[in-house]
């Protein structure tokens, strides 16, 4: 069942509270990491909440669920891609998205950014690793992430912010440690290495997001535990 905005921003709350503790054992300031709402499945009325309650953006996993959203939501909010992209779906992601986080090949670097080009725009992406080796998710391999960091940094219409993980389900907590564990220290070489920031750790949803936090993750993920399921 679809929640009210009053139980929603109860949910909310506790998520904050559940990020800032985890930032002060991490001894980070919590405003150095973002909840993201996650509203895929969910009606247009869960980007309304996230707008209401403050949150900067929504994330969806599917383009074609947000063109059919979009036009139903009233609120000014940014919207982020964080499913599967394919290919021959980029021209219309880059339209009705603010950023895609799920590019993990050369192909889908050269589309978007021959759609941003085609649209006059500057089109912020992540690159998304699989940081977790599994072979049921998607995401490039860590060995091919220097490869595809310079492809992206040679694009003139993408602007890249940093990287994106999702770890594997187990129910070992040890395996989603050791995933964001090793996206953060691949992060710290590649900044060194090509000298980019690459501010922006995406990882971590409703059920791993203390050891994400803990690990250095900027962005948690989350859908179900302010939503509930679908």
């Amino acid at each position: 069942m679809f929640p009210t905005y009053e139980s929603f921003k109860s949910r909310a709350d506790a998520l904050r509270e559940q990020i800032d503790a985890a930032c002060r054992r991490a001894g980070r300031d919590s405003s150095s990491v973002e909840l993201l709402a996650v509203t895929k499945t969910h009606p247009a009325a869960a980007v309304d909440y996230a707008a209401r309650y403050g949150l900067r953006a929504v994330g969806e996993n599917r383009v074609q669920e947000a063109q059919e959203k979009q036009p139903h939501c009233t609120a000014k909010i940014q919207w982020e891609l964080i499913g599967h992209l394919q290919s021959n779906k980029a021209k219309l992601a880059v339209a009705l998205f603010d950023r895609v986080q799920s590019v993990d090949s050369e192909k889908l670097l050269n589309q978007l950014d021959a759609a941003a080009a085609g649209l006059g725009k500057t089109m912020p992406i992540l690159l998304q690793i699989n940081a977790g080796r599994d072979p049921a998710k998607f995401g490039a391999d860590i060995e091919d992430a220097p490869r595809l960091l310079e492809a992206a940094l040679g694009k003139t219409h993408l602007r890249l912010d940093g990287l994106m993980t999702i770890a594997p389900l187990s129910a070992d907590p040890a395996v989603a440690e050791r995933t964001f564990l090793t996206l953060r220290s691949l992060r710290d070489e590649l900044a060194t290495r090509f000298g980019v920031p690459l501010r922006e750790l995406s990882m971590g949803m409703s059920g791993d997001l203390e050891a994400a936090v803990l690990a250095g993750s900027t962005q948690v993920r989350v859908g179900s535990a302010l939503y509930g399921h679908r």
